[in-house]
């Protein structure tokens, strides 16, 4: 038997085999490619039928993943320098303030100013981020912050003030989280024009609509009366054609739409306590 020639026959053969996978390949990632241009270029055809405004520059988050959180228990003696107000601590995670000496939010324009009572007489106040006003029920809602994100409609990572018909604050609720870390899983993230691709498939941008900001922060996965575990969230803020203002959440890492409302979570941590006790 020719051993040499057995040897040229097998090497041409496996070169052959070498060029026949590698155009394969090469195939596949130019499919691939055209699948990606192809999903990119039909939102933005459904963006432009449906005359949704999408200008925002990309937000990047290398960091964006789990982080991992206590609720906070307070005492009377850290919050001693908190001036002018009546303290009470419920639970050791709440506090119930009244203020005794009346403080006014608003500035001369008649703006909502919150940042020097925020300063002067909230624990820790600059680690919390405006959120919302309410005019009927005239209370304001604050969310905690981590690494300057925020953490949405989390009970415990809230603030909550109130003012009466003069807009001078009568009392505040406030609850917080400590002891910060965070765990990269090392999953591929949603990006920003992912987030707001995917409201848009799933049909959440309503006609006429404009993108306003697109903001990361965070949103609890898991919620107990102590330990805390929240995910990476995009929050996608939208002006629809007659000026209301509506907020979408994403969850970065799974995809899905978070629909969710502080009363309704109140309710939902006050059932998984009474479980546990039970």
């Amino acid at each position: 038997m020719d051993w040499n020639k057995t040897k040229t026959i097998f090497i041409v053969v496996f070169s052959i085999l070498n060029i026949f996978l590698y155009f394969l390949y090469l195939n596949q990632r130019t499919e691939a490619q055209n699948v990606q241009v192809a999903g990119k270029a039909s939102i933005e055809d459904l963006m432009k039928q449906e005359n949704i405004t999408y200008n925002l520059p990309q937000v990047v988050k290398n960091d964006f993943s789990h982080i991992f959180a206590d609720v906070k228990s307070f005492s009377e003696e850290e919050l001693e320098t908190l001036e002018d107000q009546s303290i009470v601590i419920v639970d050791n995670t709440t506090i119930e303030s009244e203020m005794i000496i009346p403080v006014s939010i608003r500035n001369e324009k008649e703006d909502y100013h919150f940042n020097d009572f925020l300063a002067k007489y909230i624990w820790h106040g600059a680690e919390y981020e405006f959120w919302e006003v309410d005019k009927e029920k005239r209370k304001a809602i604050f969310f905690q912050k981590v690494d300057g994100e925020p953490i949405f409609y989390s009970p415990n990572a809230t603030l909550t003030i109130y003012w009466d018909e003069n807009y001078e604050v009568t009392h505040y609720e406030q609850r917080m989280l400590e002891e910060f870390s965070s765990k990269n899983l090392k999953r591929d993230m949603l990006t920003q024009d992912e987030a707001v691709g995917s409201l848009v498939t799933r049909g959440y941008l309503k006609q006429d609509s404009k993108v306003l900001k697109v903001t990361p922060g965070y949103s609890a996965t898991l919620v107990s009366t102590k330990n805390q575990v929240f995910a990476a969230t995009w929050n996608i803020r939208v002006e629809l054609k007659d000026g209301t203002i509506e907020n979408h959440f994403i969850n970065a890492i799974e995809g899905k739409v978070i629909d969710f409302h502080l009363e309704k979570m109140e309710e939902e941590e006050l059932d998984e306590v009474e479980d546990e006790e039970e």
